[in-house]
C-alpha cells in the first residue's frame, strides 16, 4: 500500500513521509509497517496471500484486493531495476552496481521472496556486475548466487568504482550513511 502511495507522491510532488505519518497517526493502522520500499518478501505473508487467493477461487470468489496486493508487490519488486534501466539504459554491460540489503527485512538472514533477489537477477540478466552487502544474509546469499556476485561484509568497500548504490533492505546500519564517502567511492 505504501509503495503505491510513494508512487503517487512521486508523480504529484508530495512528501511520502508526511503521508506515512498521517496514515500512521490512526491508531487502528499504526506506523510500524508503513515505510515505502521495494516490496515485501519472506515466507509467510506472500504464501498466506497466495493461499487466501486460492481458497477464494475454490469458492468462486474473486478476492480483488488480495490479487491487487500480490500484483502490486510483484511490480514494486521491479521498481529499482526500472529506475536503473531509465538512468543507465536497457543493457548494463560494463556497469557495476552495489546493493545494500539482501534479506527480505532487517534483523534476519532470511532471503525467501526477498526483493533483492529479483533486482539482482534483473541486473545480472542485463549484463551488470553486482556487489552486495548485508549485516546478516551473506551466508545465505553465497548459497543462492555462488560466484555470480561479489559479497562483502564491508558496505563501503563494495561501492568503490560502482555506477550506483541500490538500497533494498531498511537495516538500521544503512539509515544514516556517510553520504560524502559514498559520493567519493561511486563512479556516478
Amino acid at each position: 500500500f505504501m509503495n503505491e502511495i510513494a508512487g503517487l507522491c512521486e508523480r504529484v510532488g508530495a512528501n511520502v513521509e508526511q503521508v506515512r505519518r498521517g496514515l500512521g497517526s490512526d491508531s487502528r493502522i499504526g506506523n510500524s509497517f508503513l515505510f515505502a520500499g521495494t516490496g515485501f518478501g519472506g515466507s509467510c505473508f506472500p504464501k498466506d496471500l497466495a493461499a487466501l487467493l486460492h481458497l477464494g477461487e475454490s469458492y468462486d470468489l474473486d478476492l480483488r484486493t488480495v490479487r491487487a496486493t500480490l500484483e502490486a508487490n510483484r511490480a514494486q519488486k521491479r521498481i529499482l531495476l526500472h529506475k536503473v534501466r531509465r538512468e543507465f539504459g536497457e543493457y548494463l554491460d560494463g556497469r557495476v552496481f552495489a546493493v545494500w540489503g539482501l534479506a527480505f527485512k532487517p534483523g534476519t538472514d532470511d532471503m525467501r521472496e526477498a526483493p533483492a533477489l529479483d533486482l539482482i537477477e534483473g541486473l545480472l540478466a542485463r549484463g551488470a556486475a553486482v556487489r552486495a552487502a548485508d549485516p546478516a544474509a551473506l551466508g545465505r546469499a553465497r548459497e543462492i548466487f555462488a560466484d555470480r556476485i561479489v559479497l562483502d561484509a564491508d558496505s563501503y568497500r563494495i561501492l568503490e568504482g560502482a555506477d550506483g548504490l541500490l538500497l533494498v533492505t531498511e537495516w538500521n546500519e544503512y539509515r544514516f550513511p556517510d553520504f560524502e564517502r559514498i559520493r567519493r567511492l561511486l563512479r556516478k
